[in-house]
């Protein structure tokens, strides 16, 4: 489980006049992730979503608040707590010149995984993900949805708890969004928790057990995509997100 609790992260920006103005990025944010579950963190781009989940992992120090994983604080433990982690970031880089078999191997030493259970773990990881024809081929030479296929393994070779995803399908085809999306879907049936980032409001009412609605860095709405709907009287998460943009039902 991961326990979101009143997060709020402050910037300054400076305007045309040099001036220097406060604005939250995230204010005042809490909700919970269950084990077992997809949670769906939805918004348009400047909502807070990327900011929010750098917090999560621990990129970024939040002004206050706090993040619970399993009730530990991730402040407190939080390498332990790492090691149990997969971030995907949005804007990721990752070494083109070698092949996403050499990628896998680094990211399979860097998290210590046994060298006589490296090369199963790399299998099964690319079966999952529909990897086995480009395995072997350089990264420079792969498509988007492959690159971004590979991006995603790297995160899993040491068989995480805790998946915190930034726009995983952002640009890709169909045919790599749905692998991801099945590969998403399957590691919940294992018990993982899981957060994901969209802003892509269908994807998400098809994969998500809950989704929290964020716009200028504030909860506009949490609940099962059937709640919002009904609370919204709408048909779909995307015309639900505009309503309540519209501050009607409230």
């Amino acid at each position: 489980m991961i326990k979101v609790e009143n997060i709020k992260k402050k910037f300054i920006k400076y305007n045309a006049n040099k001036k220097g103005v406060v604005f939250y990025a995230n204010d005042d944010i809490s909700f919970e992730a269950d084990d077992g579950k997809i949670i769906g963190i939805l918004g348009p781009n400047g909502a807070g979503k990327t900011t929010l989940l750098r917090v999560i992992v621990g990129i970024l120090e939040p002004t206050s608040g706090r993040v619970l994983f399993d009730n530990l604080k991730l402040k407190d433990n939080e390498i332990e707590i790492k090691k149990n982690i997969a971030y995907l970031s949005g804007n990721t880089k990752i070494y083109n010149s070698i092949s996403a078999y050499e990628l896998l191997k680094m990211c399979c030493d860097f998290y210590k995984v046994e060298k006589s259970k490296q090369d199963k773990r790399i299998k099964e990881i690319s079966k999952i993900l529909d990897m086995d024809k480009f395995l072997h081929n350089r990264i420079s030479n792969l498509s988007t949805g492959q690159t971004q296929r590979v991006n995603i393994a790297r995160c899993l070779v040491h068989d995480p708890k805790y998946y915190i995803l930034d726009e995983a399908t952002s640009g890709l085809d169909i045919i790599s969004s749905q692998i991801i999306l099945d590969f998403i879907k399957e590691e919940k049936k294992r018990g993982k928790t899981i957060l994901y980032s969209t802003h892509y409001m269908e994807e998400a009412e098809n994969i998500c057990d809950k989704v929290i609605m964020l716009n200028n860095g504030k909860i506009l709405k949490e609940g099962t995509p059937l709640e919002i709907k009904k609370f919204t009287n709408t048909s779909n998460l995307r015309d639900s997100f505009f309503k309540l943009l519209g501050g009607e039902n409230e």
